[in-house]
């Protein structure tokens, strides 16, 4: 099999570099990026011609303003814009044959590609095939998925589906599952399993705010036992509370999703009610440093930058919107991040621990500060998991007494 990876971003590129473990492949990009041991190439007739598969992993955007690093539940609601995906489509016409199997990544709203794309496609065969992948962890994501989701116009196992599953099966260290369904099933599956996780993280997130409120209440108490009641409710997976949801995807997933509720006129909105208690609960947090640093005369120090530890992008970056109510409350923060923000100044502050590679990534986390923290400072510990006789530490969520 020999394939092609347009779109050679934050997502394709690593991507490109597992598959090229096990088939001979070239990437495309409109922008001049380097990698180790694939060839990206700028010109896209060469990059597909004779070319089995062509996976296409370009962006929908929304406009900056829907990131999630600022609140976006008052803004309108927006379908993702599907204007590079469609024009690469189109382009693609000019270069392809039917002998060529063309499969797209990108995440879309369900319904997008039987309206928007179909049309548009015209000299080659087609398959939608969203990665579950994360930003920090992308080759693990690929060859670890928790399943393989394929979509084809009709939803049977065609003898496409049937080729991408035989590609994906030697990639693959785990056994996943591969589920294949219509186009818009596989959109579906696609964009809800991202807005389960961020309705479980304001769940929980919610448990955090009235242990805050009510006292006498360890969330971690709670979001275990519910954690471990796998007969009903729930799995353990995103079940400690702490900072919400972020990245480049979850949040503007809502937003999009808020749009289809009101395209299809569902008649409610469940989507706008999780970003409104994201944003909430970011402003509960910021409150809760504000009112530390007012009492010692400190101010407030934001220990991580990024949306998730061990990356530099900001999107969606949960910890710039705790910022963002900090600064409403009177108290612009300092950031300390080394992917964004290196440091080797020394703080007294009100310090927010808002990354940790333990729950993030399920590795050990040292404890290490980003820079040099003075033992006058207070550290405040959504996660619960920080412990020094060196410094006053809040476990925020914990408010049991005794």
């Amino acid at each position: 099999m020999r394939c092609c990876m347009i779109g050679c971003g934050k997502l394709g590129k690593d991507c490109a570099e597992v598959i090229s473990l096990q088939y001979p492949i070239v990437g495309y990009d409109i922008e001049k990026i380097e990698s180790n041991g694939l060839i990206i190439l700028q010109d896209l007739q060469t990059a597909v011609k004779d070319k089995d598969i062509i996976f296409i992993a370009v962006p929908t955007p929304h406009e900056k303003e829907f990131g999630g690093e600022t609140p976006i539940s008052t803004l309108p609601a927006t379908d993702f814009d599907y204007t590079i995906v469609k024009n690469v489509l189109t382009e693609l016409n000019s270069f392809c044959t039917k002998k060529q199997l063309v499969v797209l990544i990108s995440t879309v709203l369900p319904g997008t590609i039987r309206k928007e794309f179909e049309p548009v496609i015209k000299n080659y065969r087609f398959i939608y095939n969203p990665y579950l992948i994360a930003m920090g962890t992308i080759k693990y994501d690929m060859k670890n998925p928790e399943m393989v989701i394929i979509g084809t116009k009709d939803g049977d196992t065609s003898a496409d589906a049937e080729l991408l599953v035989n590609f994906y099966k030697p990639l693959m260290e785990n056994n996943p599952r591969f589920v294949i369904g219509t186009w818009d099933e596989a959109e579906s599956i696609k964009i809800f399993y991202n807005t389960f996780i961020s309705a479980k993280l304001s769940l929980v997130n919610m448990i955090q705010d009235v242990a805050q409120k009510n006292g006498n209440i360890n969330v971690d108490v709670v979001t275990t036992a519910l954690a471990e009641s796998t007969n009903r409710i729930m799995g353990p997976g995103y079940m400690t509370a702490g900072m919400g949801d972020g990245g480049a995807c979850h949040p503007r997933d809502n937003i999009a999703l808020r749009y289809l509720a009101q395209r299809l006129d569902l008649g409610y909105d469940l989507f706008d009610t999780i970003m409104v208690a994201r944003e909430k609960q970011a402003e509960n947090l910021a409150k809760f440093l504000v009112e530390i640093a007012s009492k010692k005369n400190l101010p407030i120090l934001i220990h991580g930058k990024a949306y998730k530890p061990g990356v530099h992008y900001l999107e969606g970056s949960y910890s710039l919107l705790v910022g963002y109510y900090c600064k409403n409350e009177g108290y612009d923060p300092i950031y300390v991040d080394p992917y964004t923000d290196p440091s080797n100044k020394s703080y007294s502050a009100v310090v927010l621990l808002a990354h940790n590679n333990k729950i993030t990534y399920g590795v050990s986390d040292k404890n290490d500060f980003y820079c040099k923290i003075n033992t006058d400072s207070i550290i405040v510990d959504p996660w619960r998991s920080f412990f020094s006789n060196d410094y006053e530490v809040v476990h925020y969520g914990n408010t049991r007494t005794q």
